[in-house]
């Protein structure tokens, strides 16, 4: 038996009174009490046993190989920082592989393999690589010593009790101890950042202070250093997640703090179950799971607004933890389970096994994407990101609007950006990170000086540029101290609208964006339109790009490429990367431009309020850019050069396909036509287009909420 103080939840800390709590092991993930049924489960439920075979194939590939715990010394991708990494996947694997098989083997890898970083731990100084913010020792940045931890401390518990006693003693005195203190004390103003570095090393020492009973690292996890509340797992909790489960850095990074989150939970859950921490904010992590998986396109991609790397889908290991102990310990919803097939593993665990004993048993119901506004902010009210969707997830049409608050130093300066969807691929599309994940010849594997040059600057983004100058000068102290404002949103069966508006992204100009969905009759696919609107005192350059996926094809103007000596844009806020390939002058203010994006044609077709001097300028991505750091990308820009007050409203209309094979083209031609501003001021926007000959007139009331949009025949 060991002490622990009690922690009693209150709205912002948890209050420690006493009460005692039982050791055993395992005690996180995998519990003494669950052995044997999970034992039973791997070789009765197809998901649990595919599940287990690779992870023992794993486990029995690590005893066979040298066993490797080299000095630190390469960046991200390099081959101590790919060894160390190794290890805690081996670790991990052995003692799960140790629980199951009951062959102590694996046990003896574990207690061999801590002994030989016992032995060394104390040696190594700070890393040699080590860049911006905290270094680790065995890692280039603390961020991936407090993830070794994280999955080390499993294994090792799962093997605690083969480990012989004196060898415990070794490897917690030499190597677990000394891990804390660096990540208690030298890490201290990580530990307590609000911050996903600052979780995952309050869950690496939490768990660790469970398995070792060591109560007082327990406590700091969950108060903060100082054990005042004012830091630590619950204020994390607190101001990083708004009340619909949203993580103020956004999906990519979401999905990555949430598994220290939720695995922290599940070891206060495992030890202290009267806590209900699962409980906490009503539900707060399921929310953020489920919200986690609404952020994504249903092809399981996140959507990849702020630092992302476009690739990550909810397959990852991170929300297969999050899925598991989200159904398992918190609310058994069966939608979950079609993420869970999708996802085509489970975590050898207590969650592991109910997930794969109930989509055994046919429980399993489709995941059912939604239409929703989800706030941003610890009360929800600082903006937040709008999901419009129409159509099955096997060919779903989908936009997101992000009117949501800066966040933190990876979020991007885009205010009012949209991304859109179709045909299960990317048709506006957003940049994401500028990086090469653990790719050591890049840039060591961490972000490259392009990230902030050019993916964070506001016109690598599909929303209003003002006067070549990024929203807030790309100052992200002055940017968090703002955020947009809701003006609307509604998912009704024929209009879908989300509209919101930012008054202090640049000094004296109020945009104002509105973005539907819009249904009509004789349509396959809904009309995505687009209104914004800016409006100042002064003026301005007021720059629209469309960053669109595909080949351009077909526009209502003449193209003339420049032939020689093609130029940037501008010098600075991402201008400098764009090359200027086309300049085109549309006296009508009005016209379009068609796209071929995996076979299906996309046409946007745009109209200006002032028609004179708009210009559409078509650039290239790859300027100033001398280690060739920049992925290829195109965008058409609707320019209006000097203008007080200025809206752009386009509708971006999918109209037909190709049969590359077989040679036949259909529906080439647009259906919209006659695009046309009619007025446009700070109480009413109208528009009005042909669709097949038919005239429609299209009112957006910005101050009715009740009447927002409205379209006529």
């Amino acid at each position: 038996m060991n002490c622990l103080k009690k922690l009693v939840l209150v709205p912002f800390c948890l209050i420690f009174i006493g009460q005692a709590y039982t050791q055993e092991h395992p005690g996180i993930m995998m519990t003494k009490k669950n052995v044997a049924a999970i034992r039973k489960g791997v070789n009765i439920y197809p998901l649990l046993k595919s599940a287990y075979a690779k992870v023992k194939s794993s486990a029995d590939q690590a005893l066979k190989e040298p066993m490797l715990v080299p000095a630190p010394a390469d960046g991200g991708g390099g081959y101590t920082h790919e060894a160390h990494k190794k290890n805690y996947t081996n670790i991990l694997n052995c003692g799960i592989a140790y629980q199951i098989s009951g062959d102590r083997k694996y046990a003896a890898y574990i207690s061999a393999i801590l002994l030989k970083y016992a032995a060394e731990y104390e040696k190594w100084p700070l890393h040699p690589k080590r860049k911006e913010g905290e270094g680790g020792r065995m890692f280039w940045q603390s961020l991936n010593d407090f993830v070794w931890q994280v999955y080390t401390i499993q294994g090792y518990d799962m093997a605690y009790d083969a480990i012989q006693p004196k060898d415990r003693q070794t490897i917690e005195k030499h190597l677990f101890i000394p891990i804390m203190d660096f990540f208690t004390k030298d890490c201290k103003e990580t530990f307590d950042k609000i911050h996903n570095h600052g979780t995952w090393d309050i869950a690496a020492v939490g768990m660790t202070g469970y398995v070792l009973h060591k109560p007082e690292y327990v406590e700091m996890a969950i108060n903060g250093s100082d054990k005042n509340g004012k830091t630590g797992y619950l204020a994390q909790l607190n101001q990083l997640f708004s009340p619909d489960g949203y993580y103020t850095e956004g999906p990519y990074y979401q999905r990555y703090a949430l598994l220290p989150f939720v695995i922290f939970a599940k070891a206060i859950y495992n030890y202290q179950p009267e806590l209900h921490i699962f409980n906490y904010r009503n539900q707060l992590l399921a929310k953020a799971i489920n919200t986690s998986l609404q952020l994504t396109y249903t092809n399981g991609a996140f959507f990849p607004i702020n630092d992302a790397i476009k690739d990550k889908t909810y397959e990852s290991t991170e929300m297969v933890y999050g899925l598991d102990i989200a159904y398992a310990d918190i609310n058994p919803q069966p939608d979950l389970l079609d993420i869970a097939e999708r996802q085509n593993t489970v975590i050898i665990s207590d969650a592991g096994l109910k997930i794969a004993a109930a989509i055994a048993a046919g429980k399993a119901k489709p995941f059912k994407y939604t239409s929703q506004w989800i706030g941003d902010g610890a009360s929800g009210n600082d903006g937040g990101l709008g999901i419009l969707r129409y159509g099955s997830n096997d060919d779903q049409q989908c936009l997101l609007f992000k009117a949501a608050a800066q966040g933190m130093g990876h979020v991007h300066f885009d205010r009012l950006n949209i991304l859109y969807y179709d045909h299960g691929q990317e048709v506006l599309a957003d940049y994401g990170a500028a990086r090469f994940i653990n790719i050591e010849t890049k840039g060591g594997g961490g972000y490259l000086p392009e990230n902030n040059t050019w993916a964070k600057q506001t016109v690598a983004h599909n929303t209003i540029v003002v006067d070549q100058s990024s929203a807030f000068k790309a100052n992200l102290k002055d940017a968090a101290t703002y955020h947009p404002d809701l003006l609307a949103f509604k998912a009704n069966a024929n209009i879908q609208v989300v509209s919101a508006a930012d008054d202090h992204a640049y000094p004296g100009v109020k945009l104002v964006r509105t973005t539907a969905l819009i249904k009509i009759e004789g349509l396959k696919k809904a009309l995505l339109l687009d209104v914004f609107k800016a409006s100042s005192a002064e003026q301005h350059q007021y720059d629209l790009p469309f960053w669109y996926k595909g080949n351009l094809v077909d526009a209502s103007f003449k193209i003339e490429a420049a032939k020689d000596n093609l130029k940037a844009l501008g010098t600075q806020y991402g201008y400098q990367h764009l090359w200027l390939n086309s300049q085109n002058s549309i006296a009508s203010g009005k016209g379009y431009v068609t796209v071929l994006n995996a076979n299906n044609f996309y046409t946007t077709s745009f109209a200006s309020s002032i028609p004179a001097a708009l210009e559409v300028k078509l650039v290239s991505l790859g300027a100033n850019d001398p280690q060739m750091n920049l992925v290829d990308s195109k965008a058409f820009i609707l320019s209006q050069p000097k203008a007080k007050n200025q809206t752009f409203v386009s509708i971006t209309e999918n109209h037909g396909s190709t049969d590359p094979v077989a040679e036949v083209v259909t529906g080439a031609a647009a259906d919209v036509t006659e695009l046309t501003v009619l007025g446009a001021n700070d109480q009413l926007t109208t528009v009005s287009f042909k669709l097949k000959g038919k005239q429609y007139t299209l009112r957006i009331n910005y101050t009715d909420k009740n009447n927002f949009i409205q379209l006529t025949q």
